[in-house]
């Protein structure tokens, strides 16, 4: 498909992929900023340890980028770095953008602390951890009982994408309790099956990038 198809809104998160020295795969988390429908890509500049990322011009540079139920890859070139008035990294503009589509069902095992509060019993809330997730639902872990099969549940997180910090607040409904995994030891008595409900827009790009990055990651591990 070509780029102008997609019509990505300026501020869409985006992932840039290079190789270092040594001929690692290195990704970093940016927005696009701006566009020339058939000359280039104004991106932000990705930031590392608070420094910017510094790119040559000729570089090569594959994008990823989490949109409907699937990744968007394109390859570009860097045509510029410059400063003033702000950071922006010019890139090439892309003759073809490929699409992978990605089952809503594909989840990945994460370990991530998750606050959970039931409307049920506003005043009240547990402390459980996220052991898999996929876009559309995830599997939680918690030492007590939350709800009843069908009911009701917010959780809150902090998500890390590539070195960038995320809130999300989520809704979802309990839709099965399983048996924890190997962790009665450290107090879990309790696993449920959750489906994600009222996704705003925004949550939902958080969702793909977090889910994505690790898809990538685990993907790379595997490598």
């Amino acid at each position: 498909m070509k780029f102008d198809d997609i019509k990505l809104t300026f501020g869409y998160p985006l992932q840039l992929q290079t190789t270092s020295l040594s001929g690692q795969p290195e990704r970093y988390s940016c927005r696009l900023i701006g566009c020339l429908p058939g000359r280039s890509l104004l991106f932000s500049v990705p930031k590392v340890s608070g420094k910017l990322v510094k790119f040559k011009i000729g570089q090569k540079v594959v994008v990823r980028f989490m949109i409907d139920n699937g990744i968007g890859v394109f390859a570009v070139a860097v045509e510029a770095q410059t400063l003033e008035p702000y950071p922006i990294l010019h890139l090439s503009f892309p003759e073809l953008v490929t699409f992978k589509g990605i089952r809503s069902a594909t989840r990945v095992a994460v370990r991530e602390r998750v606050t959970l509060k039931s409307p049920a019993h506003p005043e009240r809330s547990l402390v459980g951890f996220i052991c898999d997730i996929s876009i559309n639902g995830c599997r939680i872990e918690v030492d007590e009982e939350v709800a009843e099969l069908g009911g009701n549940l917010e959780l809150q997180l902090e998500v890390d994408i590539l070195g960038l910090k995320q809130q999300l607040s989520l809704k979802g409904i309990i839709r099965s309790r399983v048996e924890p995994t190997d962790n009665l030891e450290a107090g879990v008595l309790v696993s449920y099956g959750i489906e994600f409900t009222e996704l705003e827009e925004q949550e939902r790009l958080v969702m793909y990038a977090f889910v994505f990055s690790h898809m990538a990651q685990q993907e790379q591990a595997a490598g």
